[in-house]
């Protein structure tokens, strides 16, 4: 089975990070630090209630030039791609439960209820493709984020399958939507970015980290 290869070490304790690093190593920036390009780039950062800056965007406007270039790409997939939402986010939170990335998870549930995933399916997102309840399609999907996690790349067999039922461009925006939030789970997870007050940290697994 695909689920079985995406075991991670158990998760360390709450504050730390592996190696007992406390959370985070880098630290969002404060506005009072903010010079007027990072006020121009933060002003276009989507906010919570209040009007805060989520910590992800306030952490990435450290490197200015990579968040000016990093913004569009991500917003491209995230509110321009050719994917239905809903599909989009049964995608992002396997990929957070694999990693183990608690901010994505956490970020992405109110997103994916947005989209029409019901709570029945975020469950059995942390089941994984072989859960009772997907559609065909949803299986493979599934599937397809757990071989590019295990094995970087989509077995034959799955990429048949899911060629049936899309066109090439979606094809290519599954593998870079992957792709995508495996990236931001890598720097979520090793900066130690911290899930705001608020959003539900639970489901993304064995390996899920406390704080980040």
């Amino acid at each position: 089975m695909d689920d079985a290869a995406t075991e991670v070490p158990d998760a360390p304790p709450p504050g730390h990070l592996p190696g007992g690093s406390r959370l985070p190593r880098i630290a969002p920036l404060p506005e009072d630090r903010w010079d007027a390009r990072v006020r121009r780039l933060l002003a276009t950062a989507p906010r919570d209630p209040g009007g805060r800056v989520p910590n992800i965007f306030t952490t990435l406007a450290r490197h200015p030039d990579l968040y000016a270039r990093f913004m569009p790409f991500g917003g491209q997939l995230l509110r321009e791609g050719l994917l239905p939402g809903r599909i989009r986010e049964l995608l992002i939170l396997r990929t957070a439960h694999n990693t183990g990335a608690a901010y994505e998870w956490g970020r992405h549930l109110p997103l994916a209820e947005a989209a029409g995933v019901p709570a029945a399916d975020v469950r059995r997102i942390t089941q994984g493709p072989d859960a009772v309840g997907w559609t065909d399609l949803e299986c493979h999907l599934l599937r397809a984020a757990d071989q590019l996690h295990r094995d970087a790349r989509i077995s034959t067999v799955t990429w048949e399958a899911l060629a049936s039922y899309y066109e090439e461009a979606e094809l290519i925006e599954i593998t870079m939507l992957i792709g995508q939030y495996h990236m931001l789970a890598f720097f979520l997870n090793s900066v130690g970015v911290q899930l705001e007050p608020g959003f539900d940290r639970t489901g993304t697994g064995k390996g899920a980290r406390a704080d980040g």
